[in-house]
C-alpha cells in the first residue's frame, strides 16, 4: 500500500471554502467528472451530514488499457461539516475498479493556524492494488497520478472559488509541491474556461448515457421478440 499526505492553503476565510465545496463542479480542471449526485443529506446534531455519487472518466495508459476496459468508475464520497468547530472532513473512495485498485482519501478543511482568514486542506491517502504481481507498479502508478491530481484539484476549486467570490485573490498554496502558484485569469478567460469545461462535461455525459442505453434497449427489443 501506498501513503501520501499533504496540505494545501487556500487564501480564502473557512465559511468561502465550506460554499465553495458544493459548487466547485464545473471547472476547467473538472472535465473527467461527467456527473455528481447527492444520495444522502442530513443534520445529526449541529453537524451536516452528506453522501454523494461521482461518475468520473477513468484514463489509463497503454499497459493498463489490457487490464481494464472500462471508461469510467464511480465514486463515493462522503462528508461532515461542523460548523462550531468550523471543520470539514470529506472521505472519497472509488466503488468501481476495486479489484484492480482502490484510493481512499480524506480530507479535513479548517482554519489556517497562520491566518484565520486563510483555509488549510490537510490530505491523506492510501492506494492499494492486490493484483498479483503487478501490485507495486499498479500502486506506484496511482500514487503519482493522485499526486499530479492534486494540483488540477486545487487549481479548479480556486476557479470555483473566484468565481463565486471574485473580491478575493485566485491563489492557493501546496505544500510541499507547489508553493509559488499565483496565476490570476481575467474575467473572459475565466468564463471561456468555464464554458469550455461545461462543453466538454456535458460531451462526455452524453457518451455516458448513449453506452448505458444501449443495453437497454437490445433488453426492450428481446422482450418484444
Amino acid at each position: 500500500m501506498k501513503f501520501f499526505e499533504g496540505s494545501s492553503v487556500f487564501k480564502y476565510p473557512w465559511e468561502q471554502v465550506a460554499q465553495g465545496l458544493w459548487q466547485r463542479y464545473p471547472n476547467p480542471e473538472s472535465t473527467h467528472v461527467l456527473s455528481e449526485d447527492t444520495v444522502v443529506r442530513k443534520l445529526v446534531g449541529c453537524q451536516l451530514h452528506s453522501k454523494r455519487l461521482l461518475t468520473k472518466t477513468n484514463r489509463m495508459p497503454k499497459w493498463g488499457e489490457r487490464l481494464i476496459s472500462a471508461r469510467n468508475v464511480n465514486v463515493i464520497e462522503e462528508s461532515v461539516v461542523d460548523p462550531e468547530k468550523k471543520e470539514i472532513c470529506t472521505y472519497t473512495r472509488n466503488v468501481g475498479l476495486t479489484k484492480v485498485m482502490t484510493c481512499v482519501e480524506k480530507v479535513t478543511y479548517k482554519p489556517c493556524p497562520d491566518n484565520p482568514q486563510w483555509t488549510v486542506a490537510e490530505r491523506k491517502a492510501w492506494i492499494d492494488s492486490k493484483i498479483f504481481g503487478l501490485g507495486y507498479a499498479i500502486q506506484k502508478f496511482g500514487l503519482e497520478r493522485y499526486k499530479k491530481n492534486i494540483h488540477k484539484a486545487n487549481t479548479g476549486f480556486v476557479y470555483a472559488l473566484n468565481r463565486l467570490f471574485p473580491l478575493f485573490p485566485a491563489l492557493v498554496i501546496d505544500a510541499p509541491s507547489d508553493p509559488t502558484h499565483t496565476h490570476h485569469p481575467t474575467l473572459g478567460e475565466r468564463k471561456q474556461r468555464l464554458k469550455d469545461a461545461a462543453r466538454e462535461t456535458a460531451k462526455r455525459a452524453k457518451e455516458l448515457a448513449q453506452e448505458k442505453a444501449g443495453p437497454i434497449y437490445a433488453a426492450c427489443e428481446g422482450v418484444k421478440s
